[in-house]
């Protein structure tokens, strides 16, 4: 049994953690933290743990996190996880930063599109990519993870064979994307007031703009060998839940759609959170909604020699929570799946 730690506990990838971590045989929930909320029981903003979870909320303190717990889960917000994170690296401590201040090699890459100054760039590149299915091996040897974006989970796990077996041009690639409410926090935004977002659907960040291409750029480009360069689009839509991307891109020979989709399960055999979906059947958000799982679904367009690949994941899950605890298993020698195995919300 391990004791586990969340910092940032009372936004909505924090909520997740505690939902399923406490399901989780090997794991305590011993610390969770939330500064304006300190004091307070997790119930009482969370109904869903009424009667179920007894913890309080604490106001973060370096030496009772220390002492509480040997995994950390940082739930910060970007700029500031690197005030957290350092301090907790050390002494066998494990920690997985859901943030995206350590995802990049270069800290002019991370000031660049995050517009903020990084106070720590000699960590940059010490931590572990936390894409599973991609690094799974770096991971279980690692203390310290970076924890991937929703938009390059969906992106990369739905590109990633083409990109291994040289069947695409790595700068002829389209990331049309949809997020649910739920990406933008738990904090009242003027976009995402019920009467903005209800029945409806909008587009921002465009123009090569978004934070997650250069991540998604990174990674595709580590699984191809080569420079990788997209364009993205990313909407939000009028659900709570789930991320939606369908990817184009050009085929560098002629291929049939059923011999892209064994090119697909043979990649993903050993996968068990990828599911690649038979001919004429694609993604659905609902499918996904509360799991851990990444859903594949892809078409040949013949007349243009263009791949069409849609994925569908749960944002707060595999986007998040659900991904971080799967590193955790893998840092820990658990069971992969362990406290996973959740089957999609349907309907």
């Amino acid at each position: 049994m391990i004791k586990v730690g969340i910092i940032g506990a009372s936004g909505y990838t924090g909520a997740e953690l505690m939902r399923m971590l406490i399901n989780h045989p090997d794991v305590e929930i011993s610390y969770v933290t939330a500064n304006k909320y300190a004091g307070q029981k997790v119930a009482s903003l969370y109904h869903n743990f009424y009667g179920i979870c007894d913890l309080l909320f604490e106001k973060f303190d370096l030496d009772t996190a220390k002492k509480n717990a040997e995994v950390f889960f940082v739930a910060l917000p970007h700029g500031t996880a690197m005030d957290v994170v350092p301090d907790l690296l050390g002494d066998n401590r494990k920690v997985i930063d859901l943030s995206g201040d350590f995802r990049f090699f270069e800290k002019s890459v991370y000031e660049s599109w995050y517009k903020m100054p990084h106070k720590y760039p000699e960590l940059l590149g010490k931590a572990a990519y936390g894409l599973c299915e991609m690094n799974r091996e770096e991971i279980k040897k690692s203390n310290f993870i970076s924890n991937p974006g929703c938009f390059p989970t969906g992106s990369v796990l739905a590109i990633a064979p083409l990109l291994k077996k040289n069947l695409i041009f790595g700068d002829d690639i389209v990331v049309d994307a949809l997020t649910g409410v739920s990406g933008a926090g738990r904090g009242a935004k003027e976009g995402t007031h019920y009467c903005s977002c209800d029945e409806n659907v909008s587009t921002y960040k465009v123009g090569g703009i978004h934070q997650h291409i250069p991540e998604m750029e990174q990674e595709m480009g580590k699984i191809s060998g080569k420079e990788v360069k997209l364009t993205f689009a990313p909407h939000l839509a009028s659900f709570s839940r789930g991320i939606y991307s369908t990817i184009y891109s050009k085929l560098k020979e002629g291929i049939l759609t059923e011999e892209l989709l064994k090119v697909y399960n043979d990649f993903y055999k050993n996968d068990y959170f990828v599911k690649v979906l038979s001919k004429g059947i694609y993604p659905e958000v609902k499918s996904v909604a509360g799991s851990n799982f990444c859903q594949i679904g892809l078409e040949v367009d013949k007349r243009t020699s263009r791949v069409i690949v849609v994925s569908a994941i749960d944002n707060l899950v595999k986007g998040a929570s659900g991904q971080a605890i799967q590193n955790m298993n893998l840092m820990c020698g658990f069971d992969e799946k362990e406290g996973l195995e959740v089957v999609g919300l349907v309907p």
